[in-house]
Protein backbone atom coordinates (compact mmCIF):
# COMPACT_ATOMS: atom_id res chain seq x y z
CA UNK A 1 0.00 0.00 0.00
CA UNK A 2 2.67 2.51 0.73
CA UNK A 3 4.38 1.50 -2.74
CA UNK A 4 1.14 2.13 -4.37
CA UNK A 5 0.63 5.88 -2.39
CA UNK A 6 4.28 6.97 -3.19
CA UNK A 7 3.67 5.86 -6.54
CA UNK A 8 0.85 7.96 -6.98
CA UNK A 9 2.31 11.10 -5.79
CA UNK A 10 5.33 10.99 -7.35
CA UNK A 11 3.04 11.16 -10.43
CA UNK A 12 0.93 13.62 -9.17
CA UNK A 13 4.11 15.95 -8.88
CA UNK A 14 4.93 15.65 -12.22
CA UNK A 15 1.85 16.19 -13.35
CA UNK A 16 1.60 19.25 -11.49
CA UNK A 17 4.27 21.05 -12.38
CA UNK A 18 3.52 20.16 -16.00
CA UNK A 19 -0.13 22.00 -15.15
CA UNK A 20 1.74 25.26 -14.14
CA UNK A 21 3.81 25.16 -17.12
CA UNK A 22 0.60 24.84 -19.37
CA UNK A 23 -1.01 27.66 -17.39
CA UNK A 24 1.46 30.04 -18.13
CA UNK A 25 1.74 29.36 -21.43
CA UNK A 26 -1.70 30.68 -21.40
CA UNK A 27 -1.22 33.23 -19.07
CA UNK A 28 2.26 34.76 -18.95
CA UNK A 29 3.14 35.20 -22.33
CA UNK A 30 -0.19 35.06 -24.71
CA UNK A 31 2.16 37.44 -27.80
CA UNK A 32 4.67 33.95 -28.27
CA UNK A 33 1.32 31.92 -28.98
CA UNK A 34 0.02 34.70 -31.52
CA UNK A 35 3.39 35.12 -33.59
CA UNK A 36 2.89 35.11 -36.99
CA UNK A 37 5.68 36.85 -38.72
CA UNK A 38 9.28 35.01 -38.80
CA UNK A 39 11.76 36.51 -37.60
CA UNK A 40 15.54 35.64 -39.01
CA UNK A 41 17.20 35.82 -35.77
CA UNK A 42 14.56 33.39 -33.29
CA UNK A 43 15.28 31.82 -31.08
CA UNK A 44 12.11 29.45 -31.01
CA UNK A 45 9.31 29.00 -32.65
CA UNK A 46 6.71 31.12 -30.09
CA UNK A 47 3.81 28.67 -30.39
CA UNK A 48 3.41 27.78 -26.76
CA UNK A 49 -0.38 28.45 -26.96
CA UNK A 50 -1.01 26.50 -29.44
CA UNK A 51 -2.92 23.10 -29.49
CA UNK A 52 -0.36 21.26 -30.96
CA UNK A 53 2.27 22.77 -28.36
CA UNK A 54 0.17 22.59 -25.71
CA UNK A 55 0.08 18.46 -26.90
CA UNK A 56 3.74 17.90 -26.68
CA UNK A 57 4.11 18.91 -23.48
CA UNK A 58 1.55 16.80 -22.12
CA UNK A 59 3.81 14.24 -23.63
CA UNK A 60 6.44 14.90 -21.74
CA UNK A 61 4.88 14.83 -18.70
CA UNK A 62 3.61 11.14 -19.42
CA UNK A 63 6.70 10.06 -20.46
CA UNK A 64 8.62 11.41 -17.38
CA UNK A 65 5.59 9.80 -15.25
CA UNK A 66 7.06 7.00 -16.49
CA UNK A 67 10.44 7.58 -15.53
CA UNK A 68 9.24 8.54 -11.98
CA UNK A 69 7.42 5.06 -11.20
CA UNK A 70 10.17 2.88 -12.90
CA UNK A 71 10.86 1.24 -9.43
CA UNK A 72 7.48 0.22 -9.64
CA UNK A 73 6.74 -0.61 -13.30
CA UNK A 74 10.00 -1.93 -14.02
CA UNK A 75 10.15 -0.04 -17.55
CA UNK A 76 13.77 1.55 -18.04
CA UNK A 77 13.49 5.31 -17.93
CA UNK A 78 15.06 5.76 -21.08
CA UNK A 79 12.75 4.59 -23.16
CA UNK A 80 9.40 7.02 -22.50
CA UNK A 81 11.89 9.44 -22.96
CA UNK A 82 13.25 8.57 -26.50
CA UNK A 83 9.55 7.78 -27.23
CA UNK A 84 8.66 11.24 -25.99
CA UNK A 85 11.68 13.19 -28.01
CA UNK A 86 10.14 11.53 -31.09
CA UNK A 87 7.01 12.94 -31.09
CA UNK A 88 8.13 16.20 -29.56
CA UNK A 89 10.54 17.00 -32.39
CA UNK A 90 7.86 15.57 -34.94
CA UNK A 91 5.50 17.74 -34.14
CA UNK A 92 8.04 21.18 -33.70
CA UNK A 93 8.83 20.45 -37.43
CA UNK A 94 4.92 20.45 -38.23
CA UNK A 95 4.68 23.80 -36.42
CA UNK A 96 8.01 25.26 -37.80
CA UNK A 97 7.01 24.49 -41.43
CA UNK A 98 3.50 26.08 -40.49
CA UNK A 99 5.32 29.16 -39.62
CA UNK A 100 7.13 28.87 -42.92
CA UNK A 101 10.62 27.88 -41.35
CA UNK A 102 12.98 26.82 -43.72
CA UNK A 103 14.63 23.28 -43.40
CA UNK A 104 18.01 24.43 -43.31
CA UNK A 105 17.22 26.67 -39.76
CA UNK A 106 14.98 23.44 -38.56
CA UNK A 107 18.14 21.40 -38.89
CA UNK A 108 20.32 23.99 -37.31
CA UNK A 109 18.03 24.12 -34.18
CA UNK A 110 17.88 20.01 -34.32
CA UNK A 111 21.55 19.67 -34.73
CA UNK A 112 22.36 21.84 -31.57
CA UNK A 113 21.14 19.58 -29.64
CA UNK A 114 22.62 16.95 -31.81
CA UNK A 115 26.18 18.41 -30.78
CA UNK A 116 25.14 19.04 -27.06
CA UNK A 117 24.56 15.73 -26.85
CA UNK A 118 27.52 14.20 -28.45
CA UNK A 119 30.02 15.68 -26.57
CA UNK A 120 28.17 15.13 -22.92
CA UNK A 121 27.60 11.30 -23.94
CA UNK A 122 31.12 10.51 -24.95
CA UNK A 123 32.62 12.17 -22.01
CA UNK A 124 30.35 10.13 -19.62
CA UNK A 125 31.26 7.03 -21.73
CA UNK A 126 35.01 7.43 -21.29
CA UNK A 127 34.17 7.92 -17.54
CA UNK A 128 31.83 4.65 -17.15
CA UNK A 129 34.76 3.08 -18.68
CA UNK A 130 36.64 4.07 -16.79
CA UNK A 131 34.71 3.19 -13.10
CA UNK A 132 34.41 -0.40 -15.16
CA UNK A 133 37.85 -1.03 -15.62
CA UNK A 134 38.41 -0.18 -11.99
CA UNK A 135 35.62 -2.55 -10.70
CA UNK A 136 36.95 -5.06 -12.99
CA UNK A 137 40.28 -4.82 -11.38
CA UNK A 138 38.74 -5.52 -7.89
CA UNK A 139 39.59 -1.42 -6.48
CA UNK A 140 36.00 -0.91 -5.23
CA UNK A 141 35.42 -4.28 -3.91
CA UNK A 142 39.52 -3.45 -1.99
CA UNK A 143 37.27 -0.85 -0.21
CA UNK A 144 34.73 -2.64 0.31
CA UNK A 145 36.51 -5.51 2.18
CA UNK A 146 37.97 -3.16 3.73
CA UNK A 147 35.41 -1.05 5.37
CA UNK A 148 33.84 -4.59 6.13
CA UNK A 149 36.79 -5.91 8.00
CA UNK A 150 37.60 -2.88 9.87
CA UNK A 151 34.79 -3.79 12.60
CA UNK A 152 33.21 -0.23 12.91
CA UNK A 153 30.52 0.70 15.03
CA UNK A 154 27.47 1.43 13.91
CA UNK A 155 28.23 5.16 14.45
CA UNK A 156 31.50 5.27 13.21
CA UNK A 157 30.82 2.87 10.33
CA UNK A 158 28.19 5.43 9.60
CA UNK A 159 30.75 8.39 9.51
CA UNK A 160 33.35 6.22 7.36
CA UNK A 161 30.44 5.20 4.38
CA UNK A 162 29.31 9.20 4.45
CA UNK A 163 32.51 10.67 4.06
CA UNK A 164 33.82 8.09 1.45
CA UNK A 165 30.54 8.34 -0.87
CA UNK A 166 31.06 12.24 -0.30
CA UNK A 167 34.33 12.33 -2.01
CA UNK A 168 34.26 9.21 -4.11
CA UNK A 169 30.78 10.76 -5.66
CA UNK A 170 33.25 13.82 -6.55
CA UNK A 171 34.71 11.77 -9.72
CA UNK A 172 32.51 8.73 -9.44
CA UNK A 173 28.80 9.48 -10.41
CA UNK A 174 26.24 9.84 -7.52
CA UNK A 175 24.98 6.43 -8.77
CA UNK A 176 28.34 4.35 -8.44
CA UNK A 177 29.27 5.80 -5.39
CA UNK A 178 25.94 5.11 -3.70
CA UNK A 179 25.82 1.75 -4.70
CA UNK A 180 29.08 0.78 -4.17
CA UNK A 181 28.90 2.24 -0.48
CA UNK A 182 25.30 0.99 -0.18
CA UNK A 183 26.74 -2.76 -0.14
CA UNK A 184 28.94 -2.07 2.79
CA UNK A 185 25.82 -0.42 4.59
CA UNK A 186 23.48 -3.64 4.07
CA UNK A 187 26.29 -5.90 4.52
CA UNK A 188 27.21 -4.91 8.10
CA UNK A 189 23.31 -3.78 9.08
CA UNK A 190 21.91 -7.34 8.65
CA UNK A 191 19.55 -7.53 11.41
CA UNK A 192 19.57 -3.67 12.25
CA UNK A 193 17.02 -1.90 9.45
CA UNK A 194 17.07 0.97 11.90
CA UNK A 195 21.05 1.53 10.59
CA UNK A 196 20.50 0.69 6.89
CA UNK A 197 18.07 3.13 6.35
CA UNK A 198 19.25 5.58 8.30
CA UNK A 199 22.53 5.15 6.93
CA UNK A 200 21.28 4.71 2.96
CA UNK A 201 19.91 7.96 3.58
CA UNK A 202 22.94 9.60 4.90
CA UNK A 203 24.49 7.87 1.79
CA UNK A 204 21.91 9.93 -0.32
CA UNK A 205 22.91 13.19 0.89
CA UNK A 206 26.56 12.26 0.86
CA UNK A 207 26.65 11.16 -2.86
CA UNK A 208 24.36 14.61 -3.72
CA UNK A 209 26.32 16.95 -1.52
CA UNK A 210 30.10 15.52 -2.94
CA UNK A 211 28.88 15.17 -6.38
CA UNK A 212 27.69 19.34 -6.61
CA UNK A 213 31.47 21.04 -5.93
CA UNK A 214 33.03 18.65 -8.83
CA UNK A 215 32.85 19.16 -12.93
CA UNK A 216 33.32 15.37 -12.90
CA UNK A 217 30.83 14.60 -9.85
CA UNK A 218 27.66 15.27 -12.08
CA UNK A 219 26.09 15.13 -14.72
CA UNK A 220 24.77 18.79 -14.01
CA UNK A 221 27.87 20.12 -13.03
CA UNK A 222 29.67 18.51 -16.21
CA UNK A 223 26.80 20.41 -18.30
CA UNK A 224 27.45 23.45 -16.50
CA UNK A 225 31.44 23.55 -17.34
CA UNK A 226 31.21 21.91 -20.69
CA UNK A 227 28.30 24.92 -21.38
CA UNK A 228 31.18 27.31 -20.90
CA UNK A 229 29.55 29.21 -17.87
CA UNK A 230 32.45 28.42 -15.12
CA UNK A 231 35.78 27.17 -15.54
CA UNK A 232 37.01 23.92 -13.81
CA UNK A 233 38.73 25.34 -10.69
CA UNK A 234 35.24 27.51 -10.18
CA UNK A 235 33.70 24.54 -8.85
CA UNK A 236 35.76 24.15 -5.87
CA UNK A 237 34.20 27.39 -4.76
CA UNK A 238 31.10 24.60 -3.46
CA UNK A 239 33.46 22.65 -1.66
CA UNK A 240 32.52 24.21 1.63
CA UNK A 241 28.86 24.61 1.16
CA UNK A 242 28.72 20.74 -0.09
CA UNK A 243 29.89 19.91 3.23
CA UNK A 244 27.59 21.95 5.12
CA UNK A 245 25.27 20.35 3.06
CA UNK A 246 26.00 17.12 4.00
CA UNK A 247 27.22 17.84 7.79
CA UNK A 248 23.88 19.52 8.86
CA UNK A 249 21.81 16.41 8.28
CA UNK A 250 24.18 13.83 8.73
CA UNK A 251 24.63 14.87 12.70
CA UNK A 252 20.81 14.81 13.18
CA UNK A 253 20.57 11.40 12.16
CA UNK A 254 24.04 9.99 14.05
CA UNK A 255 22.39 11.08 17.19
CA UNK A 256 19.65 8.31 16.47
CA UNK A 257 21.74 5.63 14.99
CA UNK A 258 21.91 2.90 17.69
CA UNK A 259 24.76 2.91 19.96
CA UNK A 260 26.10 -0.76 19.28
CA UNK A 261 28.41 -2.80 17.46
CA UNK A 262 27.49 -4.85 13.93
CA UNK A 263 28.09 -8.45 14.49
CA UNK A 264 31.46 -9.66 13.39
CA UNK A 265 31.83 -11.20 9.55
CA UNK A 266 34.57 -13.50 8.20
CA UNK A 267 35.01 -11.49 5.18
CA UNK A 268 37.96 -12.66 3.45
CA UNK A 269 40.94 -10.06 2.64
CA UNK A 270 40.32 -8.61 -1.47
CA UNK A 271 43.40 -7.78 -3.16
CA UNK A 272 43.25 -5.70 -6.76
CA UNK A 273 44.03 -7.68 -10.00
CA UNK A 274 47.47 -6.48 -12.01
CA UNK A 275 47.27 -3.44 -13.34
CA UNK A 276 44.41 -2.13 -10.80
CA UNK A 277 46.25 0.81 -9.22
CA UNK A 278 48.14 1.65 -13.20
CA UNK A 279 44.01 2.08 -14.04
CA UNK A 280 43.30 4.66 -11.49
CA UNK A 281 46.55 6.85 -12.33
CA UNK A 282 45.21 6.46 -15.78
CA UNK A 283 42.19 7.69 -14.70
CA UNK A 284 43.38 10.68 -13.05
CA UNK A 285 45.58 11.40 -15.90
CA UNK A 286 42.97 11.57 -17.90
CA UNK A 287 40.86 14.27 -15.91
CA UNK A 288 43.77 15.74 -16.26
CA UNK A 289 44.02 15.48 -19.90
CA UNK A 290 40.32 17.04 -20.28
CA UNK A 291 41.10 20.10 -17.82
CA UNK A 292 43.93 20.75 -19.95
CA UNK A 293 42.15 20.15 -23.58
CA UNK A 294 39.76 22.85 -22.01
CA UNK A 295 41.71 25.33 -20.16
CA UNK A 296 44.51 25.30 -22.87
CA UNK A 297 43.46 24.15 -26.49
CA UNK A 298 39.97 25.66 -25.67
CA UNK A 299 38.59 22.41 -27.08
CA UNK A 300 36.05 20.45 -25.58
CA UNK A 301 36.65 18.34 -22.61
CA UNK A 302 35.22 15.05 -24.39
CA UNK A 303 38.57 15.55 -26.61
CA UNK A 304 40.83 15.02 -23.51
CA UNK A 305 38.39 12.07 -22.37
CA UNK A 306 38.82 10.28 -25.85
CA UNK A 307 42.67 10.70 -25.75
CA UNK A 308 42.84 9.59 -22.00
CA UNK A 309 40.36 6.14 -23.45
CA UNK A 310 43.09 5.44 -26.01
CA UNK A 311 45.71 5.16 -23.10
CA UNK A 312 43.71 2.81 -21.61
CA UNK A 313 43.20 0.83 -24.26
CA UNK A 314 47.12 0.60 -24.94
CA UNK A 315 47.37 -0.21 -21.47
CA UNK A 316 44.74 -3.04 -21.42
CA UNK A 317 46.64 -4.44 -24.81
CA UNK A 318 49.62 -4.60 -22.20
CA UNK A 319 47.80 -6.16 -19.64
CA UNK A 320 47.22 -9.13 -21.99
CA UNK A 321 51.02 -9.31 -23.26
CA UNK A 322 52.43 -9.25 -19.35
CA UNK A 323 50.24 -11.30 -17.43
CA UNK A 324 48.93 -14.41 -20.25
CA UNK A 325 46.33 -15.49 -17.09
CA UNK A 326 44.43 -11.96 -17.49
CA UNK A 327 41.93 -11.00 -19.95
CA UNK A 328 41.32 -7.30 -19.87
CA UNK A 329 38.86 -6.49 -22.80
CA UNK A 330 38.83 -2.74 -22.71
CA UNK A 331 35.40 -3.10 -25.02
CA UNK A 332 33.92 -5.60 -22.58
CA UNK A 333 34.28 -2.45 -20.73
CA UNK A 334 32.44 -0.15 -23.16
CA UNK A 335 29.63 -2.66 -23.36
CA UNK A 336 28.50 -2.34 -19.66
CA UNK A 337 28.66 1.28 -19.82
CA UNK A 338 25.29 2.41 -17.83
CA UNK A 339 23.51 2.67 -21.37
CA UNK A 340 20.28 3.60 -19.69
CA UNK A 341 21.49 6.53 -18.46
CA UNK A 342 22.92 7.34 -21.23
CA UNK A 343 19.98 6.91 -23.67
CA UNK A 344 17.69 8.35 -20.83
CA UNK A 345 19.91 11.24 -21.43
CA UNK A 346 19.52 11.45 -25.41
CA UNK A 347 15.74 11.59 -24.54
CA UNK A 348 16.07 13.87 -22.25
CA UNK A 349 18.41 16.89 -24.56
CA UNK A 350 16.06 16.29 -27.29
CA UNK A 351 12.94 16.02 -25.35
CA UNK A 352 13.70 19.32 -23.58
CA UNK A 353 15.19 20.72 -26.83
CA UNK A 354 12.04 20.42 -28.84
CA UNK A 355 9.90 22.30 -26.18
CA UNK A 356 12.49 24.75 -26.01
CA UNK A 357 12.67 25.45 -29.75
CA UNK A 358 8.76 25.41 -29.75
CA UNK A 359 9.24 28.16 -26.96
CA UNK A 360 8.35 26.91 -23.37
CA UNK A 361 12.00 27.25 -21.88
CA UNK A 362 11.81 30.97 -23.15
CA UNK A 363 7.95 31.50 -20.92
CA UNK A 364 9.44 29.62 -18.16
CA UNK A 365 12.43 31.78 -18.13
CA UNK A 366 10.10 34.67 -18.22
CA UNK A 367 7.97 33.19 -14.77
CA UNK A 368 10.46 32.49 -12.88
CA UNK A 369 13.98 34.16 -13.70
CA UNK A 370 12.44 37.31 -14.80
CA UNK A 371 9.44 37.42 -12.24
CA UNK A 372 11.17 35.90 -9.31
CA UNK A 373 14.79 37.16 -9.49
CA UNK A 374 17.94 34.61 -10.15
CA UNK A 375 18.67 34.23 -6.14
CA UNK A 376 15.06 32.92 -5.90
CA UNK A 377 14.33 31.09 -9.04
CA UNK A 378 17.67 29.21 -8.98
CA UNK A 379 16.38 28.05 -5.19
CA UNK A 380 13.39 26.82 -6.94
CA UNK A 381 15.53 24.96 -9.02
CA UNK A 382 16.75 22.83 -6.15
CA UNK A 383 13.10 22.04 -4.89
CA UNK A 384 11.67 20.79 -8.62
CA UNK A 385 14.61 18.56 -8.61
CA UNK A 386 13.77 16.84 -5.48
CA UNK A 387 10.29 15.74 -7.87
CA UNK A 388 12.08 15.67 -11.24
CA UNK A 389 15.27 14.62 -12.18
CA UNK A 390 17.70 17.40 -11.81
CA UNK A 391 19.41 16.68 -15.51
CA UNK A 392 16.23 17.79 -17.76
CA UNK A 393 16.23 20.81 -14.98
CA UNK A 394 19.58 21.64 -15.20
CA UNK A 395 19.73 21.17 -19.28
CA UNK A 396 16.25 23.42 -19.39
CA UNK A 397 18.36 26.33 -17.49
CA UNK A 398 21.54 25.92 -19.78
CA UNK A 399 19.07 26.45 -23.02
CA UNK A 400 17.17 29.31 -21.51
CA UNK A 401 20.44 31.85 -22.85
CA UNK A 402 20.14 33.58 -19.02
CA UNK A 403 22.82 36.01 -18.06
CA UNK A 404 23.88 35.17 -14.87
CA UNK A 405 27.28 35.76 -13.28
CA UNK A 406 29.70 33.26 -11.96
CA UNK A 407 28.16 33.07 -8.39
CA UNK A 408 24.50 32.52 -9.68
CA UNK A 409 26.01 29.74 -11.92
CA UNK A 410 27.36 28.43 -8.80
CA UNK A 411 24.06 28.83 -6.92
CA UNK A 412 22.33 26.75 -9.70
CA UNK A 413 24.75 24.11 -9.81
CA UNK A 414 24.76 23.74 -5.78
CA UNK A 415 20.78 23.63 -6.01
CA UNK A 416 20.39 21.48 -8.52
CA UNK A 417 23.04 18.77 -7.38
CA UNK A 418 21.92 18.64 -3.86
CA UNK A 419 18.35 19.05 -4.04
CA UNK A 420 17.22 15.74 -4.87
CA UNK A 421 18.61 15.06 -1.45
CA UNK A 422 15.01 16.11 -0.49
CA UNK A 423 13.09 13.11 -1.38
CA UNK A 424 14.61 9.44 -2.04
CA UNK A 425 13.01 9.88 -5.75
CA UNK A 426 15.46 12.90 -6.27
CA UNK A 427 18.39 11.48 -7.55
CA UNK A 428 19.64 8.03 -9.13
CA UNK A 429 21.59 7.35 -5.85
CA UNK A 430 18.04 6.97 -4.10
CA UNK A 431 16.14 5.40 -6.27
CA UNK A 432 18.94 2.75 -6.50
CA UNK A 433 19.33 2.35 -3.19
CA UNK A 434 15.59 1.46 -3.04
CA UNK A 435 15.57 -0.79 -5.13
CA UNK A 436 18.66 -2.42 -3.56
CA UNK A 437 17.59 -2.41 -0.16
CA UNK A 438 14.84 -4.89 -0.43
CA UNK A 439 12.31 -2.46 1.45
CA UNK A 440 14.58 -1.17 3.91
CA UNK A 441 15.07 1.81 2.65
CA UNK A 442 12.26 3.62 1.29
CA UNK A 443 10.11 6.96 0.57
CA UNK A 444 9.03 6.92 3.56
CA UNK A 445 11.73 6.30 5.95
CA UNK A 446 13.69 9.05 3.88
CA UNK A 447 11.09 11.49 3.88
CA UNK A 448 11.16 11.94 7.69
CA UNK A 449 14.40 12.98 7.28
CA UNK A 450 13.37 15.71 5.37
CA UNK A 451 13.05 18.78 7.35
CA UNK A 452 16.84 18.52 8.57
CA UNK A 453 17.60 17.75 4.96
CA UNK A 454 16.33 20.62 3.62
CA UNK A 455 17.71 22.62 6.75
CA UNK A 456 21.04 21.46 5.35
CA UNK A 457 20.02 22.51 1.93
CA UNK A 458 18.98 26.10 2.79
CA UNK A 459 21.93 25.98 4.71
CA UNK A 460 24.40 25.90 2.22
CA UNK A 461 22.93 28.16 0.27
CA UNK A 462 24.02 30.66 3.01
CA UNK A 463 27.15 29.75 3.16
CA UNK A 464 27.77 29.88 -0.25
CA UNK A 465 26.66 33.88 -0.12
CA UNK A 466 28.69 34.50 2.41
CA UNK A 467 31.64 32.84 1.04
CA UNK A 468 30.93 33.60 -2.41
CA UNK A 469 28.90 36.08 -2.71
Amino acid sequence: MKNFLSCIYYLLGVILLGLILIFLGFLLVPELAMAEVYDEDFKNLGLTGTERGIYTVLIFIIAYGFVMAEEFTGLRKSKPVILAAGIIWAHAAILAAEKGVSVEQLHEAFEYNLAEYAALMLFLLVAMTYINAMAERNVFEVLRSWMIRKQFSYKQLFWVTGIITFFLSSVADNLTSALLVGAVVLAVGKGNDKFVAIGLVNLVVAANAGGAFSPFGDITTLMVWQAGYADFFDFFELFIPSVVNYVIPATFMYMALPNAQPTATDEEQVYLKPGGMQVCVLFALTIVLAVSFKQFFHLPPFMGMMTGLSILMIYGFSINKLYQNESFDIFNKVRDAEWDTLFFFFGVVFAVGGLGYIGYLELISSAMYDGLGDTTANILVGIISAIVDNIPVMFAVLNMNLDMDLYQWMLVTLTAGTGGSLLSVGSAAGVALMGQSNHRYTFFSHIKWTPVIALGYFASIVVHYLING
